[in-house]
């Protein structure tokens, strides 16, 4: 389906994607909250038509999505960042003050195929760059007290605890274990460990029946009513875990059937005279990575967000997981090749989550897109 706006048009479909074509921050409040958001906009190399000359404005280009993107999302919901070494320490900061943690670095390893006509009188003293990264941040998890005063998920449970007037050995008792509360999830150390949901309604449960009365319930986010299982186990993000696999992914840069190629369009600034064998797009992943991205911390039938799609690998990359994707291009010939990816993705991916990106790549490969 096609939607007229202004200034831009949506092709949008029930399930499984939504695609904007223009500014994302157009869209960004009619999008269903996420469960994680793959971010591949500015780098500052000049990358794309819109990208900073270099990492010093990478800042302000970002910031009113940052805003964007803590609004939508609740503790659970995570952050795939890409770019250059540089360019993701500069946004970090931003990124903290915004309310997103750190989790790891993901290092694209692309080998010394990538060096070829990438040296110049300046990369020539250093140690050939041969990377790009991605960080994996966490929406912050907070809660607010009465007073006013804001805790960490840590000390937010340890204190509601305390709060009760008991003893913390009880924790034990409520929850069932020779000592694994006081241990792991009220202990103030490093040790500590995020607790299941059913110890936290435990723990709940046990402070309402013998705590001090304090006219607030135990373990409350909202001070009406004690947080459920099910609601505190939704706010950790899922973690599926691959063996084999570290942070570092080596993989040489995109040579083979899954580059796009051939579009004869300067698509960035830096791009002078291209030809058949130019790239479509300078920055495109490979569908293996982005799947990785979203199987390790997506469900099913959960929302994936690309706001700078490009050619919307991640978005194909969800949607051949099962999983529904929103996403966003602001270049007009980009769009078009994305709703193309998406559309021939959504009809060849089967049996989801244990489609893989062979499979599609094999698919669109056929199809030229």
């Amino acid at each position: 389906m096609i939607r007229k706006l202004t200034p831009a048009w949506v092709v949008a479909t029930p399930d499984p994607f939504t695609l904007h074509h223009g500014d994302v921050r157009e869209v960004y409040a009619e999008w269903e909250p996420p469960s994680t958001i793959i971010s591949d906009g500015a780098y500052g190399v000049r990358g794309f038509h819109g990208d900073t000359t270099d990492a010093a404005g990478l800042v302000d280009w970002y910031r009113d999505h940052i805003s964007a993107w803590t609004t939508a999302s609740r503790p659970g919901t995570t952050l795939w960042f890409w770019g250059t070494e540089v360019g993701w320490a500069t946004v970090h900061a931003e990124l903290d003050c915004q309310g997103w943690d750190y989790v790891q670095t993901v290092i694209w390893d692309k080998g010394i195929a990538h060096i070829a006509g990438n040296v110049n009188g300046k990369t020539i003293r250093q140690f050939p760059v041969v990377t790009e990264v991605c960080a994996l941040y966490q929406r912050r998890f907070e809660v607010e007290l009465d007073d006013g005063e804001t805790l960490g998920v840590q000390d937010w449970l340890r204190h509601e605890w305390m709060r009760s007037g008991l003893p913390l050995y009880l924790s034990n008792e409520a929850c069932g274990v020779r000592n694994a509360a006081t241990r792991k999830y009220l202990t103030k150390d490093w040790l500590w460990y995020f607790p299941p949901g059913a110890m936290v309604e435990r723990m709940a449960a046990y402070c309402n029946a013998n705590g001090l009365e304090s006219g607030r319930p135990y373990f409350s986010l909202d001070g009406k009513k004690s947080v459920s299982a099910d609601e505190w186990d939704r706010m950790r993000y899922p973690w599926t875990h691959t063996h084999g696999v570290t942070n570092v992914w080596r993989r040489g840069p995109l040579h083979d059937s899954e580059r796009l190629k051939g579009s004869m369009r300067r698509a960035a600034p830096r791009v002078y005279k291209p030809t058949k064998a130019s790239p479509t797009h300078l920055n495109q992943k490979p569908l293996e990575f982005m799947e990785r991205l979203v199987h390790a911390v997506t469900r099913e039938g959960d929302v994936v967000w690309e706001p700078f799609g490009g050619l919307a690998s991640a978005s194909v990359a969800a949607v051949a997981l099962g999983r529904r994707a929103y996403v966003a291009e602001i270049d007009p010939h980009f769009a078009e090749i994305a709703r193309e990816r998406l559309y021939f993705a959504s009809k060849v991916s089967t049996n989801p989550p244990k489609s893989n990106p062979d499979a599609i790549n094999s698919a669109l490969d056929k199809i030229g897109v």
